[in-house]
């Protein structure tokens, strides 16, 4: 399926978990390039219009797209990069993390998809692209339900692709490996994954609705790892990703420099 370039200049965008991080620095982007930007946080986020939204709540997701929808006619492109990401080992990580976790990076994406997809399909029109993760393709020690959650968040977005290819609307996965923002405070970066900043991803989301592409990694090389780890012997890939640290996670986090974030990811679970 081929999809027409959507133009950034005049397009509604509404992004959540945009108050920090990667979603921060896609509204930037997206702002840079003539779009309309809308923020969905549970902060409130400076410079661009922001609604409350809890994207675990299909309640709050409605009434987050009515808002847009209401200000500014329509949402042209979903930005659904809302995230949390806890660290260690996966015996020991309570019940609550562990469905937060679910919660926010996958149901989250179905909140989003099943609240703007009616409108973009009526208009014949649409994109949104579902902010995943490379660890939704490379399984690493110390992030089991975090890695769960981002191979759901690929596959959904394929198969809801592949549904609504006839439709006009499109929707798109993007993969960036480690990124240095707040998710990856306190792991030593670098090693298993290469490390890109949030800008980087950013320009990749607003690459999204000219390519249309349906996955895009950052950095684009590490699109080949499917291929790469059909092709290699297990116990040859355990080497290789043993001699590169693949399992720093586990055994160099820094509590102390992850002690804010984790406070944060705390009150998450206790809120829902």
């Amino acid at each position: 399926m081929r999809y027409p370039a959507i133009e950034a200049r005049g397009a509604v965008v509404a992004i959540t978990g945009g108050a920090r991080g990667i979603g921060r620095a896609t509204a930037a982007e997206f702002a840079a390039r003539g779009a309309t930007v809308c923020v969905g946080d549970l902060d409130p986020a400076s410079g661009v219009p922001s609604f409350p939204l809890d994207v675990t709540n299909r309640e709050s997701f409605d009434a987050f797209t009515a808002a847009v929808t209401e200000r500014f006619g329509r949402i042209d492109v979903l930005v659904n990069n809302a995230g949390v990401m806890p660290l260690g080992d996966f015996l020991e990580e309570p019940d609550g993390v562990g469905r937060t976790t679910l919660d926010v990076n996958v149901q989250g994406l179905v909140h989003g998809l099943r609240s703007v997809l009616p409108g973009m399909i009526a208009r014949g029109r649409g994109h949104v692209v579902n902010v995943a993760s490379m660890a939704g393709k490379i399984p690493l020690p110390g992030m089991a339900v975090y890695n769960a959650s981002k191979f759901a968040a690929v596959g959904l977005t394929a198969a809801v692709r592949r549904e609504y290819a006839a439709t006009g609307v499109s929707v798109s996965a993007v993969l960036p490996s480690a990124v240095r923002t707040e998710l990856a405070s306190g792991v030593r970066l670098g090693g298993a994954l290469p490390t890109v900043d949030p800008e980087d991803v950013a320009r990749a989301i607003a690459g999204t609705l000219r390519s249309r592409r349906a996955e895009t990694a950052v950095p684009r090389w590490l699109g080949g790892w499917d291929l790469l780890a059909a092709l290699t012997p297990e116990p040859v890939m355990a080497w290789a990703r043993g001699l590169i640290g693949d399992d720093r996670a586990l055994r160099e986090l820094d509590p102390e420099a992850r002690a804010a974030y984790v406070r944060r990811v705390s009150a998450q679970v206790r809120r829902g």
